[in-house]
């Protein structure tokens, strides 16, 4: 009889101990993940003349996690370099900018966007030609549109000149080669690196550092 009472107690133990692990395991789903918002990131895709050159601007800002370049804005299925520098492809090239934004917001980088290159030059930059090399913004959400729109309206009173940046919605994006990648980091002696981005870096660098003192 105590035998079988005995079995019946760690029938009963086993029974709540497995509803009590049951409840605690739908208790600890039900609640969020700590610290999600930490680790979200969001997407921007600008094109501003040559890829190597903004690549190294947005490396630069506080809260920008990866920086891609690539091509975007045209017809063709994953073009090659050399097929987009024919000018056939309708592509620009474009950077992919991955960011956190808590730390820097989209209206932000776009207020780079337009000191890191000369937007009122048409499919132009310095010596970089061909509609490859356009201004470009392009947009995923009703909300970026918007708020690129509100930003070119504002940049457009530093500018004598018309800007030519066009603003238009974001079909795909196709990462270059990995030689493109990480440029002017991996190659600061090439000569074009030397004789166009460094300056272009060097001025911003020292931008970056007065923006921070004066804060």
């Amino acid at each position: 009889m105590w035998r079988l009472k005995k079995q019946n107690m760690k029938a009963a133990a086993a029974l709540l101990l497995s509803l009590s692990l049951t409840l605690c395991m739908a208790s600890a789903q039900s609640k969020p993940p700590m610290n999600d918002s930490t680790n979200k990131t969001a997407l921007a895709t600008f094109g501003g003349g040559c890829y190597w050159c903004t690549e190294a601007i947005y490396q630069m800002i506080s809260g920008v996690k990866s920086v891609a370049s690539g091509f975007a804005g045209g017809t063709k299925e994953n073009p090659t370099y050399e097929e987009v520098c024919t000018g056939t492809t309708g592509h620009a090239e474009v950077i992919q900018i991955e960011y956190d934004p808590s730390v820097v917001s989209y209206e932000q980088l776009l207020h780079t966007f337009w000191e890191a290159h000369d937007p009122t030059t048409l499919n132009r930059q310095g010596g970089d030609t061909g509609t490859q090399y356009r201004s470009i913004i392009l947009y995923r959400t009703d909300a970026e549109k918007t708020v690129a729109e509100k930003s070119k309206a504002e940049a457009q009173k530093n500018f004598r000149q018309p800007i030519v940046t066009e603003i238009v919605p974001l079909k795909k994006f196709f990462k270059a080669e990995d030689y493109h990648q990480n440029y002017f980091r991996t190659h600061p002696n090439q000569p074009y690196c030397r004789a166009v981005i460094a300056p272009k870096v060097e001025k911003f660098e020292k931008k970056l550092k007065q923006t921070q003192e004066a804060h």
